[in-house]
């Protein structure tokens, strides 16, 4: 399944968070939203492969996206951050996924495609 969102990292949010919003949170906050409302009701199996597609700069020539498109994402966010956002946002307890396996790369939009192994 390809889920056609923007991945965000989960951020480190402190007790400051609740009434002094960082830009970083309330965007996260805006992707379990947008997140909950792609994935509906249904069920996540105790075993995926989430493949993140992140886009790539805009700063960043044509020749540059050209010579990137596809290639492996090897810069912040960390693959850990990401997946533990995404199952953060559509799940309460996350104790039954027992495998995960996490790759990201670069894309012209950001995109998240989840595969059961």
């Amino acid at each position: 399944m390809k889920l056609l969102i923007e991945p965000v990292p989960k951020p480190r949010m402190t007790r400051r968070d609740k009434w002094a919003e960082r830009p970083c949170v309330v965007k996260y906050y805006q992707f379990k939203d947008e997140l909950n409302l792609l994935w509906g009701n249904r069920e996540i199996e105790q075993s995926c492969h989430l493949i993140f597609h992140l886009p790539m700069p805009d700063s960043w020539s044509k020749k540059k996206k050209a010579e990137m498109l596809g290639r492996p994402h090897q810069q912040k966010p960390d693959i850990d951050n990401l997946i533990k956002a995404f199952f953060d946002c559509l799940l309460v307890e996350d104790s039954h996924i027992y495998d995960v396996r996490g790759t990201k790369y670069w894309s012209d939009a950001g995109s998240i495609e989840v595969t059961y192994i």
